[in-house]
């Protein structure tokens, strides 16, 4: 469907309709300002994967030691 959506004319045809819509005064600074968030969007991504995963390994860690914690009360038994 989506396929050959971002060919290199339709790229070109989108930069032409923002240098109309903007000016040409305009289109530096709402490029550096869409550069910004795309990398904060990025940081943020990273950080929210850094603590989903640091999530899931204490969630291991928690059932790796339920599963210990069964295995000594079996023994005791």
């Amino acid at each position: 469907m989506f396929e050959g959506l971002f060919q290199p004319m339709h790229l070109l045809f989108i930069l032409v309709i923002a240098l109309v819509v903007f000016g040409p005064g305009k289109l530096p600074e709402l490029g550096a300002s869409l550069g910004k968030g795309i990398g904060e969007f990025k940081k943020a991504m990273a950080e929210g994967g850094k603590e989903f995963n640091n999530a899931l390994s204490d969630v291991e860690k928690k059932a790796i030691e339920g599963e210990a914690q069964k295995e000594d009360s079996a023994k005791k038994a």
